[in-house]
C-alpha cells in the first residue's frame, strides 16, 4: 500500500497522454454565419503560423474574431497542455448559426421597421501532430516515407520541403513527386 496512485489517476494520466487537441469557443459573435464561414474555409486544415498570416492579410472583417479564436486556443494548448505552437494544426473549425437579435426602428407616420441582427457561434480545434499517435498511423498508412532518425512531425515536414520531393511507398514502381 505505498503508492499514492489510484486507479482513477491511471486513468485520468492516459486520458491526458491521448489528448491532441485544444479548442476555443467564441459564442455570439455579432455577424452572419455566412460572412464567417468563407473565412473559416480558407483556414481549415492548415497550420498555425500559416493560419494567423492567412488572416492577418484577408480584408473581410469576420477575419478578427476569428484570429482572436485562433490566438486563444494556441495559448490554451501551450499553456494548458504544454504543446508547440509550431506543430499544430487546424483540425476543426465550424461555425453554427446564433440567436437572432430583433430590433424595432421608429419609421415615418408611427410605424415601425424590424432589424435582425444575426449571431454566429464560432469553434476553433487545433491539433498537436507531433503527439498524435494517429497521425503517424495515417502516415504509415498511406505510405508516406519517412526517415526515423526525425522525432517530430515538423522536422520531418521541413525535410520533405528542402529536399523538394516525396516518395510514396504503396504503389508497385517508386513514384517521385516534385512539388516545384
Amino acid at each position: 500500500m505505498g503508492s499514492n496512485t489510484t486507479e482513477k489517476d491511471k486513468i485520468k494520466g492516459n486520458q491526458l497522454a491521448n489528448v491532441v487537441e485544444v479548442y476555443a469557443l467564441g459564442q455570439h459573435i455579432s455577424m452572419s454565419a455566412h460572412k464567417a464561414r468563407r473565412v473559416i474555409d480558407q483556414i481549415r486544415g492548415r497550420s498555425y503560423e500559416e493560419t494567423l498570416m492567412i488572416l492577418e492579410l484577408m480584408p473581410y472583417r469576420a477575419c478578427y474574431p476569428i484570429f482572436k479564436l485562433v490566438y486563444s486556443a494556441a495559448a490554451n494548448a501551450s499553456h494548458n497542455m504544454g504543446f508547440n505552437q509550431a506543430a499544430l494544426i487546424i483540425s476543426k473549425a465550424e461555425v453554427n448559426e446564433g440567436t437572432i437579435v430583433k430590433k424595432l426602428k421608429p419609421r415615418a407616420r408611427g410605424r415601425s421597421f424590424a432589424i435582425r441582427r444575426p449571431t454566429c457561434h464560432i469553434t476553433i480545434v487545433l491539433q498537436d501532430t507531433s503527439k498524435d499517435i494517429k497521425y503517424f498511423r495515417w502516415l504509415r498508412k498511406y505510405g508516406w516515407i519517412y526517415k526515423d532518425k526525425y522525432i517530430d512531425i515538423k522536422e520531418k515536414y521541413l525535410d520533405f520541403i528542402h529536399r523538394d520531393k516525396m516518395k510514396w511507398a504503396n504503389s508497385k514502381s517508386e513514384v517521385v513527386w516534385d512539388k516545384k
